[in-house]
């Protein structure tokens, strides 16, 4: 049939069907550039905006389960390319572009979602520096969260090993990249803060693009590292990658390798700290010593009459001789008690102590457990022998030890209390202390005594 013959009269909707169909089958995939506007956030989840240019405005739908895969936030007036399939809207016999995918005109999604959540991060305040904490001196044990299976983890542990063998190192491990690693770099963050049994922390992984750097670039580990009371050490990718997670960080190292440098100094570094402490204590006390040897030279060339000057320079000279002999024990007290207070740090690191204190802990637990048991099977069998007593008492069997019996009228066992319940002939089974009757009714008596 000929829809378009003079005779054939459509309807609305057939019309509009019918429209929809060739714009389907002519535009299932175009690309389009535009300027938005118009946008609008609805309630339901998707995107309502318009696309134009200079000539013209395109409407635009993007639907919630496409809306919630952008990384950027959409804002009248951006310019946008955008992937989809025309189609139209009956109800109001409008065409549309049913998107698919979009990204910025000039620049990549990726690249205007960290620029967008940088800059609002920023204001509000969690790339201050007055806010990020110095790294402890000495740590006593260091958490690394990435991937168990990366590079990362390796060089951390090389380099930290190299530098200081006795430091603890407690991974948390995560997927650093793909759907949903975000959200467990933040969870290990928290439980990490939660344990409470590090003193800085490690965040990163290796190097890779901007797609696979992604995760360390959402808000969910932005907030989690900014809300951290442990010191938190970016080391995400190479020198040159640049995330949103290495602007909140307490210090951002360029790679894995250098985080691992940053956390702890090498034992050699502190051992030639020492030795430069005590040579530089050594020249000083030598320099002041030739300095007291030039000043009583100088004094003994002034003396013009020893005689009278003796005494005055021999008191002076067990004065300078008292002071020397202080400054130099002082000096000495000093570089040893800095020595010791070295020594003692790095020997406060051996797990000897804490492995010792653990032993203690277990056989005292040990013991109190062994007490604890030994206590309860006491008071179970205690009970057990007053209850056992209680039974015997109240047992029948313990009454008919004394010369009572027990009637039961057969058949059926019944236990018979007065005898009205009985008629002459009734057999009876009476059980007695020992042993047991077969018994048959002759009379019954109302009350005892009557024949």
């Amino acid at each position: 049939m000929d829809i378009f013959s003079e005779k054939t009269i459509l309807t609305v909707s057939r019309l509009t069907a019918l429209l929809r169909g060739v714009l389907e089958e002519n535009f299932e995939q175009v690309w389009v550039e535009g300027e938005v506007s118009n946008l609008s956030f609805p309630a339901s989840g998707h995107v309502y905006f318009s696309l134009k240019d200079g000539g013209a405005q395109l409407r635009c739908v993007m639907v919630k389960g496409a809306a919630k895969n952008l990384k950027f936030r959409l804002q009248d007036g951006m310019g946008l390319i955008v992937r989809g399939r025309i189609s139209v809207y009956d109800q109001r016999g409008e065409y549309q572009l049913i998107c698919e995918y979009m990204e910025p005109a000039g620049v990549g999604a990726l690249q205007m979602a960290f620029v967008q959540l940088k800059e609002r991060l920023a204001k509000e305040g969690l790339f201050d520096e007055a806010r990020k904490r110095p790294l402890p001196d000495f740590p006593k044990r260091v958490g690394v969260v990435t991937s168990s299976t990366g590079a990362a983890i390796h060089d951390i542990i090389n380099v930290l090993r190299r530098r200081f063998a006795s430091l603890e190192v407690l991974l948390y491990p995560v997927r650093v990249q793909g759907e949903g690693a975000g959200l467990e770099i933040a969870r290990a963050v928290d439980d990490m803060n939660r344990l409470g049994l590090v003193d800085v922390l490690i965040v990163g992984r290796g190097g890779g693009s901007l797609e696979d750097l992604w995760a360390f670039n959402e808000e969910v580990v932005a907030r989690a590292v900014h809300r951290s009371r442990i010191p938190v050490i970016s080391a995400v990718g190479h020198e040159t990658d640049w995330t949103i997670c290495d602007f909140v960080a307490d210090l951002r190292a360029p790679t894995p390798s250098a985080a691992a440098e940053l956390v702890v100094a090498s034992s050699n570094e502190l051992r030639s700290r020492v030795e430069g402490y005590s040579r530089r204590l050594q020249l000083a006390m030598e320099n002041r010593v030739s300095g007291l040897q030039v000043r009583v030279e100088a004094l003994r060339r002034r003396i013009h009459d020893p005689s009278s000057m003796l005494g005055h320079l021999s008191q002076r000279v067990d004065d300078l001789s008292q002071r020397l002999e202080v400054a130099l024990q002082n000096g000495a007290d000093q570089r040893r008690s800095r020595f010791e207070r070295v020594e003692s740090g790095l020997l406060h690191h051996s797990p000897l102590r804490s492995m010792e204190m653990l032993r203690q802990q277990l056989v005292s637990l040990s013991t109190h457990a062994e007490r604890s048991l030994q206590q309860r099977l006491d008071e179970l069998r205690q009970r057990f022998v007053e209850n056992a007593a209680r039974l015997d008492v109240l047992s029948p069997l313990s009454t008919l030890s004394r010369g009572y019996a027990l009637a039961m009228k057969l058949p059926g066992n019944r236990l018979v209390r007065e005898s009205g319940e009985l008629i002459s002939g009734d057999r009876l089974r009476v059980r007695l202390h020992r042993g047991e009757l077969r018994c048959v009714v002759e009379e019954t008596l109302e009350e005892a005594g009557k024949a």
